[in-house]
């Protein structure tokens, strides 16, 4: 039977093609993909080709084919079931930064053995939850911190939930959409709109990549607090206010960014450390709440349009495979 995968063929357009996948050598694993999931944000950003010239080497995705804008085959979130390989990894389910794929060849290193304490379709949330964990280590959070997370897409409520568990703190999960206060609730967290969210914040991470959320998480700083930028832009050009109180109240301004493992934690732990951490977290039932959409394989040629058109309200859609 014939394998395939999903491509961006031109800006706008996906369609299913048809690839042949080799036996695996030495060293490599068969991998039959179970589920896969759409990383909203950053996939519907490439969806409309919007990836900026000067970041096409720092995006590839590590076993993406093509190029940018497009043709590209893209995906990173990838739970499936080892056919053929190394004998201790043969029928084992894993995780891999994989793109949208039925089934697929790469090294035994690649792949992430899936606990058993954590279902495969809670798995494929694991790279935006390593995303979450690498925003917590940035923000170094404390005991009894007062926290806001503004934007509660895909990647910020993964942050609120991270940080959730921090003793005594106070975690409050803002955004545009009053919907999302029952998955605040989900989370154990407090949820605001802009406009009532609680100032006095000693740590804001914020996940809204708009202007608007940007401005209003600085505004929600107490004097000499950290404002840490999980979002990504693309090619847009973003205006920082850095008059009124940054300067007076010493505030500061933080990039985080998955690529790389946090400068707080490195050379302590490197990226199977921080994915291990992410697959111990997805243990909680907790993380159930951020997968508010499925489709099959065969739809995300339809999907990916009416995700960049907003037309879903999802956080993480999850991809099903026939073959499962």
């Amino acid at each position: 039977m014939a394998d395939h995968a999903f491509w961006l063929a031109e800006p706008g357009r996906g369609e299913i093609r048809p690839v042949d996948v080799p036996p695996p050598g030495p060293g490599e694993v068969l991998v039959r993909t179970r589920y896969s999931a759409v990383s909203r944000g950053t996939e519907t950003l490439v969806f409309r080709g919007d990836v900026p010239e000067s970041q096409h080497g720092i995006m590839r995705a590590p076993f993406q084919d093509g190029d940018f804008p497009a043709p590209v085959k893209y995906g990173y979130l990838n739970v499936g079931v080892v056919e053929d390989g190394p004998a201790e990894l043969r029928g084992r389910t894993v995780f891999c930064l994989y793109p949208h794929q039925t089934r697929y060849v790469v090294p035994a290193t690649a792949v992430t053995v899936v606990p058993d304490t954590v279902p495969a379709e809670r798995a494929v949330l694991a790279g935006t939850v390593e995303t979450a964990v690498n925003a917590a280590w940035d923000a170094a959070p404390l005991v009894g911190d007062r926290i806001a997370v503004v934007g509660a897409g895909m990647v910020g409520a993964s942050v609120a939930a991270v940080l959730a568990g921090m003793p005594a703190a106070r975690v409050q999960l803002v955004d545009v959409d009053p919907g999302r206060a029952a998955l605040a609730a989900a989370l154990g967290v407090e949820f605001a709109t802009p406009d009532q969210a609680r100032d006095g914040c000693d740590l804001v991470v914020h996940a809204s990549a708009s202007e608007a959320g940007l401005a209003r998480s600085l505004d929600l700083l107490a004097p000499e607090g950290v404002l840490v930028e999980l979002s990504w832009y693309g090619d847009r050009r973003v205006r920082v206010p850095l008059g009124e109180w940054f300067h007076s109240h010493r505030l500061t301004l933080r990039a985080s960014q998955v690529g790389t493992v946090s400068p707080n934690q490195r050379g302590r732990r490197g990226y199977a450390e921080r994915l291990a951490v992410a697959m111990d977290l997805l243990a909680d039932d907790t993380f159930d709440a951020l997968v508010t959409g499925e489709c099959r394989f065969t739809e995300l040629p339809d999907l990916l349009p009416r995700l960049n058109k907003i037309e879903l309200s999802a956080l993480c859609v999850r991809v099903s495979y026939d073959s499962t």
